[in-house]
């Protein structure tokens, strides 16, 4: 399990001084790139082979508030991968108390937007 630690600042909070809903996608995302680069992908190399990650599919369940200044901790696992999906489960944490729970699944395609396999330290991890 990949566990990357974020803040909440100002600038994430809605007007009642709560995160903006569409931040928790943001957060995820930094973990997810950040969980990638940590196994050796490197997102700036498949680029300028010509592929790249597409989120395909985000299934979201908000369950409580995180609101300005909170530390959280954002935990990603594999749930399952085949030779051209990924699916992971995500979740956001504050202290030991889940906030927002995802089930994500990405896929690689050309700069054309033609289906790829997933790079093999990826397709390793089934």
């Amino acid at each position: 399990m990949h566990r990357f630690p974020i803040r909440v600042y100002y600038e994430d909070t809605d007007m009642g001084g709560v995160v903006y809903y569409a931040n928790y996608l943001r957060f995820i995302e930094r973990a997810r790139s950040d969980w990638v680069r940590n196994l050796g992908n490197d997102q700036n190399a498949m680029r300028a082979d010509g592929l790249i990650w597409v989120v395909q599919r985000v299934e979201a369940d908000y369950r409580l508030p995180a609101r300005f200044d909170d530390e959280l901790l954002i935990e990603t696992e594999v749930l399952k991968v085949s030779p051209a999906r990924l699916i992971m489960g995500q979740r956001v944490m504050r202290a030991e108390v889940e906030i927002f729970r995802a089930k994500v699944t990405v896929a690689c395609v050309t700069a054309e937007g033609k289906p790829r396999r997933l790079p093999a330290e990826i397709r390793a991890l089934s």
